[in-house]
């Protein structure tokens, strides 16, 4: 089942983010959890261009995550660009089909919502995911660039 995420949660939610490559490096999962984390949840929860979600198995374990964000800009006669971000699925759950019922979600919504194209962003150092998202029907349209700050 899909549903909102709940400040119950967020432990679940970054334990799911730091349990990669990657994240290991920029989380700071322990117990308890710094209250960044905290105040990140409430101030999403309380941002209505905002969805962050979670699904959960049988027995109410939270086993994926993502936040689906809405920009709404003057391009394409003030369209609604939906980002998806943050995607995870527990590593016991993976390769069952919980990322794509996460996906199909998001596209719903961000159609729901009147979004004219959904996006993503994906590390180059993730293959498996760029492969995931491909067979979803994304493509590689534009070349994406940050400037991190720290």
């Amino acid at each position: 089942m899909i549903r909102k995420a709940e400040k119950e949660d967020v432990t679940a939610i970054v334990q799911m983010l730091a349990n990669d490559t990657l994240g290991k490096l920029r989380e700071n999962y322990e117990n308890p959890l710094p209250d960044t984390y905290y105040k990140a949840f409430e101030n999403i929860l309380n941002d209505p261009n905002q969805e962050l979600v979670v699904i959960e198995n049988e027995e109410s374990q939270v086993i994926g995550t993502l936040q689906l964000s809405f920009i709404q800009y003057l391009t394409y006669q003030g369209g609604i660009r939906a980002q998806i971000e943050a995607v995870r699925v527990h590593e016991d759950y993976r390769g069952k089909g919980i990322g794509k019922e996460l996906f199909q979600w998001a596209i719903s919504k961000s159609k729901e919502k009147g979004a004219h194209v959904v996006q993503l962003t994906t590390d180059k150092k993730r293959p498996e995911a760029l492969a995931f998202y491909k067979s979803l029907g994304f493509t590689n349209s534009h070349e994406g660039m940050k400037l991190h700050f720290m």
